[in-house]
């Protein structure tokens, strides 16, 4: 008997599949929507605080939160596929909840901006920690067929919760103070998700193993080292590399959203509330159009939803840039948000299209290393900028960007979905 075949008889009740994991691949949407909570409740306030509480003028210094969010998310994303290759997916997940335990206290009580920046640190590496295991631990469950879906639902869950959180925090800032009551809700995020994690939530190793026996691949297949996973996902391999670009340079105008919009919007004489309101509506957009846009790159292909999101994006930025009213800046956040949904659940199936399983894990945290600089760099970038040219000069910058990322895409990046045989297998 092969060792392949070995591994299937040792796991007969292993099933791959949505319907056959339904259980904990919903219990994981869940524990996903708690881990988008936690950023959801600084999304909109945070630029205020920096200026009310703290004396922040510089747009860099603001964004400076953002920027070691992102730094710190980066590295542990890389560093969570390893761990959860080598541990397992659920000491991984329980240990980012861990982390995140003291964040909504040194939100609401901290006395300098190095506590605000610490507490963005730990949210970081939380986050890089739990949302990369639910994102690994999906791809596990559900097998090649139904990737796209598996991704729209996760990223759907944990950015509807971005997207109610901002909305609940901003109403609290509304009501009573930018400081400690929005920030209450944090507690129980933590408290509710690393209860379900410890307690319900199963490791998802063995589903590795048995697709991988499924699939014929021998242990000693693909890259050998991390060293070749990194750099195959960085820069070797034209659609792993692809793929990293358009997710650095997605979230690079996410972080500048994040960080300048709420600025831009209050110099155009929007409240606190409006404010939140918009900061809302483009996570809100993009979690329910993935629902959707997830699925059918199942049907359809990556390719096609990667190009066209991501000039999408440059198009809703561009026409909030040139706004100067609500309306207006409605349109651009939803544009955004359409934009983003169609890139950000494929870029991830895409992914995992190429990359074996022995090694998906690996790849996924290159992928995500990248794609969480992004944060960073964009900060970094448009806070400067800003600081130099002026809020509209950073924002059409990014808005560039963007529409540069979908052309590389274009011309460098295969399609990884050929039709009913399913997802390419990386050649070895």
């Amino acid at each position: 008997m092969t060792s392949n075949a070995r591994a299937l008889a040792a796991a007969p009740a292993i099933r791959l599949g949505l319907r056959e994991n339904i259980g904990q691949f919903t219990l994981l949407v869940v524990v996903n929507a708690f881990v988008g909570a936690m950023v959801g409740m600084e999304r909109s306030i945070l630029p205020a605080i920096a200026q009310a509480d703290f004396q922040l003028a510089a747009r860099a210094a603001v964004l400076s939160f953002i920027v070691v969010f992102g730094v710190s998310k980066a590295f542990t994303n890389y560093f969570a596929g390893r761990l959860s290759d080598r541990f397992g997916r659920k000491h991984v997940l329980v240990g980012g909840w861990l982390v995140a335990a003291p964040v909504p206290f040194l939100l609401m009580w901290a006395t300098t901006w190095n506590w605000i920046l610490f507490a963005n640190a730990l949210l970081g590496i939380s986050q890089g920690l739990t949302w990369s295991t639910t994102v690994i631990m999906k791809i596990d469950l559900v097998g090649a067929k139904r990737r796209g879906l598996a991704m729209g639902l996760n990223e759907c869950s944990g950015y509807a919760a971005v997207a109610l959180s901002t909305l609940v925090s901003g109403w609290l800032a509304g009501q009573y103070a930018l400081r400690p009551e929005p920030f209450v809700p944090g507690v129980f995020f933590v408290a509710i998700g690393l209860g379900l994690s410890a307690v319900l939530v199963r490791d998802t190793t063995d589903h590795v193993s048995h697709e991988s026996a499924l699939r014929g691949e021998g242990t000693g297949e693909g890259p050998s080292t991390p060293r070749d996973v990194f750099w195959r996902t960085t820069l070797v391999d034209r659609d792993l590399s692809s793929i990293t670009q358009a997710g650095l340079v997605n979230n690079l105008n996410d972080g500048m959203a994040w960080g300048l919009f709420p600025l831009f919007f209050a110099a155009a004489g929007l409240d606190v509330t409006d404010i939140a309101t918009l900061a809302a509506i483009y996570p809100a957009t993009w979690s329910i159009a993935q629902l959707f846009t997830g699925a059918l790159s199942d049907r359809l292909g990556r390719k096609g939803f990667i190009v066209g999101g991501m000039w999408c994006q440059a198009a809703g930025i561009a026409i909030t840039t040139a706004g100067d009213q609500f309306v207006v800046f409605v349109m651009g956040a939803v544009l955004l948000g359409i934009g983003t949904a169609m890139v950000y659940p494929t870029l991830l199936a895409a992914i995992g299209d190429v990359a074996r399983p022995l090694w998906r894990a690996s790849a996924v945290g290159v992928y995500r290393l990248w794609r969480d600089l992004g944060y960073a760099i964009g900060a970094l970038l448009a806070g400067v900028t800003a600081d130099r040219f002026g809020l509209q000069a950073a924002i059409w910058l990014i808005a560039a960007l963007t529409f540069a990322s979908g052309v590389v895409v274009a011309v460098r990046m295969t399609e990884t979905m050929h039709g009913p045989s399913g997802p390419r297998l990386y050649p070895v």
